[in-house]
């Protein structure tokens, strides 16, 4: 069967299973022990909600697919005709191809080349690889122009703990700061969370939650650590960890995220190296010279629940 996210790849070491399509390189489904900690993109459909996507060269949106260049607009292609802005990247309809592979990992690459608003060009891969309780996912870049080139990424990823809905989970974020949004989900504002709704650094019931916000200063991390805590009743849980070059998580909870038995609501927690609309903030952008060459990566663990 020919898939519409393009060629197939599956990575199975036993404890851990992870399916991936060619297309914006996207994390169909991984489980450990047998327990689903993603929701599935089906082999026959195109990822819904951007589910499992890399978001790249950069993620969430940017304000009218317009920022400046050394005082010259650059004007992106619209890509969210409702909001009038470009959203996660120039690579979401590419085909990622396979670069390198061992028993345990796949590096799946896509260039990235000048064209509207966008006149850089990078190279890019992403390397997936299995560890024994759950994920590791590396991304990377090279500037292979004559011009210093602005870099970021971010992926798209929807958790679960098995087959407990989402409503049923509690959440925990390490964010210290969330993104105020104007009515286009652009960023106008960066406030503490204290005191309010929106300070998950406690566990908070995912039952009817509502969220499409920014999470800042993830505990001001030195070091790859713990980020976000999906639990379930039972205490079995599937925990994201990240790299200090991801400071941003996006958490965004649609109703109506597609499945076997009808729409339910899914959780995303998006790890990103910017905010929204970095390109023309600045915030946390890096600037690449020519040949130079990062990488940063971020995971997910499962944790089955502890019974004495």
């Amino acid at each position: 069967m020919n898939s519409p996210t393009g060629e197939q790849f599956v990575l199975d070491g036993g404890r851990v299973r992870v399916e991936i399509g060619a297309l914006a390189a996207v994390l169909r489904e991984v489980r450990v022990d047998g327990v689903r900690v993603t929701e599935t993109v089906p082999a026959d459909s195109m990822p819904s909600h951007g589910c499992g996507i890399v978001l790249a060269p950069w993620p969430n949106r940017v304000k009218d697919a317009r920022w400046l260049l050394d005082g010259e607009v650059q004007q992106l292609d619209i890509t969210d005709v409702a909001r009038g802005g470009a959203i996660h990247g120039l690579l979401r309809n590419t085909d990622y191809r396979e670069r390198a592979r061992t028993a345990r990992s796949i590096t799946l690459g896509a260039t990235i080349y000048p064209q509207h608003g966008w006149p850089f060009l990078l190279d890019t891969w992403v390397t997936y690889a299995l560890e024994d309780d759950g994920l590791t996912v590396t991304h990377g870049a090279q500037n292979l122009g004559e011009a210093a080139a602005p870099w970021s990424v971010g992926a798209h990823p929807y958790f679960r703990v098995g087959e407990t809905p989402t409503d049923d989970l509690t959440l925990r974020i390490a964010g210290e700061t969330r993104l105020e949004l104007d009515d286009r989900l652009n960023p106008v504002a960066e406030h503490p969370v204290a005191g309010t709704e929106f300070d998950l650094r406690e566990a908070h019931s995912l039952a009817g939650a509502d969220f499409n916000v920014g999470f800042g200063q993830l505990a001001n991390r030195a070091e790859a650590a713990e980020v976000a805590w999906l639990v379930a009743p039972d205490g079995a849980s599937t925990v994201v960890w990240a790299d200090p070059a991801f400071r941003w998580l996006q958490l965004f909870t649609p109703a109506d995220f597609p499945g076997e038995e009808g729409p339910h609501r899914a959780v995303a927690v998006e790890p990103m190296t910017v905010p929204p609309d970095a390109l023309n903030s600045g915030t946390d952008l890096r600037w690449l010279e020519p040949g130079d060459r990062v990488e940063t990566s971020w995971g997910v663990r499962y944790r089955p629940a502890q019974h004495p």
